[in-house]
């Protein structure tokens, strides 16, 4: 069964951006926007990745620290997100466990596009995934989760 609004949020630990280990215990205190994506340098994704880089004004304000997640490896993302600009960690799910654990893999094993807000307790606050990856949840949207979770 995949978690939802209420549950706490599975910890992890992932390599990103910069070649950092990122671990979700660690940002105990403050509320995280994980953002599943399906891949670096695609045209939704990088919409969708670019379009929270334009907030994150807006996301820091609210406290909120933004982790954008998905399977390839931390040099495709080092090259991502240094090519766009991007101003929070990509993290490398390589082996798909943290996207099995947050029940965003679809069929076939892909990344379906995804994104939960963890309180700074570390329950899950938001969480939608889609059924079609064409479309993503507005920063507006995360930002009034981030909000009402406090």
């Amino acid at each position: 069964m995949a978690v939802g609004v209420g549950d706490e949020a599975p910890d992890f630990t992932l390599l990103g951006t910069g070649d950092e280990s990122f671990s979700l215990s660690a940002y105990r205190g403050t509320p995280v926007v994980l953002a599943f994506y399906p891949g670096d340098n695609t045209p939704v994704c990088t919409r969708q990745l670019d379009s929270y880089q334009g907030d994150i004004g807006a996301f820091a304000e609210v406290g909120a620290q933004v982790f954008g997640v998905s399977p390839q490896s931390v040099e495709s993302h080092d090259e991502f997100s240094c090519k766009r600009g991007y101003g929070f960690p990509l993290l490398a799910d390589t082996d798909k466990k943290v996207g099995e654990a947050y029940g965003v893999l679809g069929p076939l094993g892909f990344y379906r596009r995804s994104v939960f807000v963890i309180d700074a307790q570390g329950v899950i606050r938001y969480a939608h995934r889609a059924v079609a990856g064409l479309t993503f949840k507005p920063s507006s949207e995360l930002i009034a989760a981030v909000k009402a979770s406090k």
